[in-house]
């Protein structure tokens, strides 16, 4: 795209800019969406459907960004004006969109006009305002300071920038339920491509296909009866609502002693966290605490890598996009590079694909090599791991919580336990008041 874009600001064989009216504003230098359209069909000798799909990404992508209606990224083919976005706000340049300039942005909207935030906005600003509250003052000064600068310069100038910088935050914060550009690899399925044409033909096969979902084998209720129960079963212990918490609940007793033995990292886990491990392999590795235990036992078993190798693509999948192309670079120098220092073993098909997705690096390039090593880990080093000693020794010292024999409620006649469940304490107090009545009536008959 970004050649295209060279190749249309060619001051020879590029288009002829010229000035555009914005109302009573001329704006110098800017382009119509019809002579966007009109000089693609010149130049690549296309179609004008295929112009304008050219065209649109563009827009999407932020290399030309609209004047007339700055919130939406569309190619329209009409007069509406539209100008070349500055380099320095490529995505190629991968310049990170931080918060700091985020909340200077909408500090900017708020002060110039009252009520010019979008809801979505409003909600992003009073959390940016929570979330950054000890550097609120330097972001203040920082609006205030551009705006004075800004109004300095001439009106056509200000609304270029305005729109220019508006286009910017577009692509890098979206409005919720607009489909995130930068989360859309060149490998990854998206809809704009999705679209279908309404025929007979289209019928026949949504028919066909009704058919064979008709006559296809489903799962009894009794399986899956039987799977929720044993799940139940499995997570009865662990679950904080029908067995309480241990030693006791802190929302209650204001003792924070449950929050401190299930902490992140701690010396010794308690017994219920280290069971929990071997319920799935995803239990063990959603705890930073399971995991550190794991890397331990496969550092032992030489193949640690695995996990780093794991770690890592968690790492770009979740991490900030403006470091992607860094952070895939690294992981083919350290896992997959011939001869690296922590080389982990995929098969050629994975990893002629993966090599391939590195040209062009994206968010997701590492997902079939990440589930590769997964896979692996999951059905060879983690059934190990359970049976190992290493697991075993942790399981036998950890910690098992004591009750807090303090009574959080005096009134109850039976503290069954220090957070014991809705469900049970009712239960527990009509027991009781069957066998009161019960002791009445009875002497109420020997009398």
């Amino acid at each position: 795209m970004e050649k295209v874009i060279v190749a249309m600001q060619d001051p020879d064989m590029g288009m002829k800019m010229r000035n555009q009216r914005l109302l009573i504003t001329v704006i110098p230098h800017a382009m119509t969406g019809h002579d966007i359209i009109t000089w693609m069909i010149h130049k690549y000798r296309i179609s004008e459907e295929e112009a304008l799909h050219l065209g649109g990404m563009l827009v999407r992508y932020g290399y030309i960004y609209p004047l007339k209606e700055p919130r939406s990224l569309v190619l329209r083919p009409d007069e509406s004006p539209y100008r070349f976005q500055t380099p320095y706000f490529w995505m190629s340049t991968r310049w990170p969109a931080s918060e700091l300039d985020y909340a200077i942005y909408l500090a900017k909207k708020n002060i110039r006009k009252q009520g010019e935030l979008m809801e979505y906005e409003k909600e992003r600003y009073s959390l940016l305002h929570k979330r950054i509250n000890h550097t609120w003052d330097f972001v203040v000064m920082q609006a205030r300071e551009q705006l004075r600068a800004s109004k300095q310069r001439r009106k056509a100038d200000r609304i270029v920038l305005e729109c220019q910088e508006q286009a910017y935050w577009l692509i890098n914060r979206p409005p919720p339920g607009v489909h995130n550009v930068l989360d859309l690899g060149l490998e990854r399925p998206n809809n704009f491509s999705s679209r279908v044409t309404l025929n007979s033909d289209y019928y026949k096969r949504e028919i066909e296909a009704c058919r064979r979902a008709l006559g296809r084998n489903r799962v009894k209720s009794s399986i899956c009866l039987e799977g929720f129960l044993k799940y139940s079963e499995q997570y009865q212990n662990h679950d904080p609502i029908m067995q309480g918490c241990l030693p006791s609940n802190p929302w209650i007793s204001d003792d924070t002693a449950h929050w401190t033995m299930n902490a992140e990292i701690v010396p010794t886990p308690t017994r219920l966290r280290v069971e929990r491990w071997s319920f799935s392999f995803m239990e063990l590795l959603n705890d930073a605490m399971g995991r550190r235990e794991f890397m331990t036992y496969l550092e032992k078993e030489f193949s640690g890598e695995n996990l780093h190798f794991w770690e890592a693509c968690e790492d770009i999948r979740h991490g900030e996009s403006s470091k992607i192309s860094e952070k895939v670079e690294d992981i083919y120098k350290n896992f997959l590079a011939p001869g690296a220092p922590r080389w982990v073993n995929i098969d050629s098909k994975t990893m002629d694909k993966t090599l391939e997705g590195i040209k062009r690096p994206h968010r997701f390039v590492m997902d079939d090599a990440q589930m590769h090593i997964y896979f692996l880990m999951k059905k060879d080093s983690y059934p190990r791991y359970l049976k190992s000693d290493l697991y075993k020794n942790l399981l036998a010292r950890a910690i098992v919580p004591q009750e807090t024999k303090k009574s959080v409620f005096p009134f109850m006649r039976r503290q069954r336990h220090s957070s014991p469940s809705p469900a049970q304490a009712a239960a527990h107090t009509a027991e009781e008041d069957g066998h009161v009545r019960g002791a009445n009536s009875a002497a109420g008959s020997h009398v």
